[in-house]
């Protein structure tokens, strides 16, 4: 099934267009729980992996052995999966108190060679905006699924560029480690369904003068919204009970029209995605430059704890619109990095030049 994300709710170009020179394209991947092949673009699927060319691995020094078993990880999620809407069966509840995070393979050394864990596969043909070397058309992903690395305690990412046409026969079956450090360093094995959208920059990176008119706007139909809406009930006093109180407060937001934020809805899509801009809501916009060249690297890959949340739920596909609170469309990956979201960046001047890594 595609996914199709909703136009936007004001042509803001139209209203500003000035943030014609502030637009670029992404592609959301949507990931959905699936069952892709080898030659598929997919997030935790199998790879496209040449049966004799070495599986990367982790070789920085940390404890690998404790931590939650991968085979744990996914099972607690199918059960989950499996019970939603109703209780755990007694089998299932024994299932899920005996997952422990525990020194599980006590035998592997902190400086044993760890394989890597396949996080993403992504092929031109289906993502229009993955730019990689000239002549290659896979991007394959791994991470190592331990926040023990560089200064930062991060995960450590791998990319390898890649000729699928050259791949041959394919490995089976493939690596992967034991252990995670946490349960949300396993990303679930989904099918993507790649849709192209425009994204216009980050707010504050825009011009200050252009930063001051969108903030004036937003105020604008703020001011508009408050006298076209008939204030609900303002003091609990006037109800009998609090419970009372609380329904005429329900029943008055229903009625309530919905605000437009530039960043919430006109700005940056939410969720996994390729290309486009980076977001900084949580900090101070901050450089990600080429250790190479110097030059500024946009992100190649933003791993997303959301497909959407509330503030940017305008941003949920038409085909899920149904489907709204379901976990298995929110948060379909199971992945939360850094405070909910990372971003792979590399080098436009050169994609093999190494990337760096930013989160929010």
């Amino acid at each position: 099934m595609t996914r199709t994300t909703p136009p936007r709710p004001v042509d803001v170009e139209g209203v500003f267009p000035a943030l014609a020179a502030h637009r670029r394209t992404a592609t959301r991947l949507h990931p959905r729980h699936g069952v892709p092949g080898a030659g598929d673009s997919s997030v935790a699927g199998p790879l496209l992996w040449p049966a004799g060319e070495p599986w990367p691995v982790c070789t920085v020094a940390h404890p690998k052995g404790t931590g939650h078993l991968l085979s744990d990880v996914r099972l607690r999620r199918r059960i989950q999966d499996g019970a939603r809407g109703r209780d755990f069966t007694g089998d299932e509840q024994r299932r899920l108190d005996a997952m422990k995070a525990a020194d599980h393979v006590p035998d592997l050394r902190d400086d044993d060679a760890l394989p890597m864990l396949a996080v993403a596969q992504l092929s031109t043909r289906d993502v229009p905006d993955l730019v990689g070397p000239e002549g290659q058309d896979l991007l394959q992903v791994f991470w190592c699924p331990f926040e023990a690395h560089g200064p930062d305690r991060t995960i450590d990412v791998v990319l390898k560029w890649r000729r699928s046409a050259d791949v041959g026969t394919v490995l089976t079956p493939q690596p992967e480690p034991p252990v995670a450090g946490r349960e949300e360093c396993v990303p679930t094995t989904c099918v993507v369904h790649p849709e192209q959208v425009v994204e216009h920059e980050y707010l504050g990176l825009l011009d200050v003068g252009l930063q001051e008119e969108v903030s004036a706007w937003e105020e604008g139909l703020l001011d508009a919204d408050d006298d076209d809406y008939e204030d609900g009930p303002s003091s609990a006093a006037s109800y009998a009970t609090y419970e009372e109180y609380e329904a005429a407060m329900a029943a008055a937001r229903t009625e309530e029209p919905e605000e437009i934020d530039y960043m919430s809805d006109l700005s940056i899509a939410p969720g996994w995605k390729v290309g486009g801009f980076a977001s900084w809501h949580l900090t101070d916009p901050a450089p990600v430059d080429c250790q190479v060249c110097g030059t500024a690297m946009p992100p190649l890959l933003t791993v997303d704890k959301w497909e959407c949340d509330g503030a940017s739920r305008s941003w949920l596909p038409l085909e899920d619109r149904n489907a709204e609170n379901d976990p298995r469309v929110l948060d379909p990956v199971g992945v939360y990095l850094g405070r909910g979201l990372m971003r792979v960046h590399t080098c436009p001047t050169d994609p093999l030049h190494p990337h760096r890594l930013s989160f929010q």
